[in-house]
């Protein structure tokens, strides 16, 4: 123990005489003195060679050592902190910058940006809401029974925390929600991810964007809708677009529609998009269901109302010519590329 003793003097009178004047004297004196392989940790080591009656008094010997040590070097450090020389000068400012690829935006957000457009020049607003949703939002406010197929788990993602908790299968739990406010009339589309258990295909993902509206106030028709719909689908796919709609069953709209585009990917004869029909589903729609009304507290005596919902894939689908959803989260950048400077 007095040798090494002997070598902590020696080593605290190098300390004291080590100039510090330089940020690279200061990196020298810590790796030399601090470092993982340093002297200071060396010292360390030596512990287990020393008795264990005399391990309390060593050890105080060494961490007043090495408080020592570590004193010098950070009060070195801040002085020597702002010694550098500056290298602003050597910098040829007239050079030019580096050339920055230009990237994109997703072709999901130029088409929802599109979508957005058209419905607020309609006098639409846009609301939103959580992707996390309980029960009551999602699936009883809109009138679906309980053993509606919807509600399985293999249609739908449950929260294994909660089991009134899930992850919303449309936009229409926004509805609900604007609804409930109370504030009257009602005129706004939903748009955002939604979540289905389905098996990944060309024409399906496990989730996808939706955009929901919803129109309620006195006397609302299903002209109204109709008229609506016919403006939207003429300014996002041209004057030219065919259009037909199908009576459908909904639990939440009464009476209620699909309405279908001509298919712009094989222009009529049939594809797999379009199952070799011609013709492509875009929306779902209908006229309120008055228990949906009664629900949200809302007088279906003296409110009507409209509501659709479309998926963005889809749409997107058909305005950009893609045969397959999976591109739209694989996230390949020779696919993105395509969409640089697309409006």
């Amino acid at each position: 123990m007095e040798a090494i003793l002997g070598q902590l003097e020696a080593h605290r009178k190098e300390i004291e005489a080590f100039e510090l004047t330089t940020p690279q004297q200061v990196e020298e004196y810590r790796i030399k003195f601090l470092g993982t392989k340093g002297i200071v940790k060396a010292l360390f080591g030596e512990m287990r060679n020393v008795p264990n009656e005399k391990k309390k008094e060593f050890g105080q010997v060494l961490n007043d050592f090495k408080l020592f040590a570590e004193a010098k070097y950070d009060a070195a450090k801040d002085a020597t902190a702002n010694s550098q020389p500056s290298t602003v000068n050597l910098q040829d400012l007239s050079l030019p910058g580096d050339v920055l690829p230009a990237g994109s935006r997703h072709p999901i957000s130029l088409v929802r940006s599109r979508i957005i457009s058209i419905f607020q020049r309609l006098g639409f607003a846009v609301a939103d809401g959580p992707e996390i949703e309980d029960d009551w939002h999602n699936f009883t406010a809109l009138n679906l029974p309980e053993n509606h197929p919807a509600r399985d788990m293999q249609d739908t993602f449950y929260i294994s925390q909660n089991p009134d908790w899930l992850l919303r299968t449309h936009t229409s739990n926004v509805q609900i929600r604007e609804m409930q406010k109370g504030k009257l009339p009602i005129r706004i589309i939903c748009p955002g991810r939604v979540y289905r258990n389905e098996t990944i295909s060309a024409r399906a993902h496990c989730f996808f964007h939706q955009v929901e509206g919803l129109y309620i106030d006195e006397h609302v028709s299903f002209a109204d809708l109709k008229q609506t719909l016919y403006f939207f689908v003429q300014e996002l796919f041209g004057k030219d677009v065919k259009v037909r709609f199908r009576p459908s069953y909904f639990p939440f709209t009464e009476p209620s529609a699909e309405m279908d585009v001509s298919c712009f990917i094989c222009g009529g004869p049939g594809c797999r998009v379009c199952k070799q029909s011609g013709w492509v589903e875009i929306l779902g729609c209908g006229m309120v269901h008055p228990t949906v009304l009664e629900n949200c507290g809302i007088d279906s005596n003296k409110y009507t109302g409209y509501a659709f919902g479309m998926g963005i894939e889809r749409i997107t689908m058909l305005q950009y010519g893609i045969n397959d959803l999976r591109l739209f989260s694989e996230n390949d950048v020779r696919f993105l590329r395509q969409f640089t400077g697309a409006v």
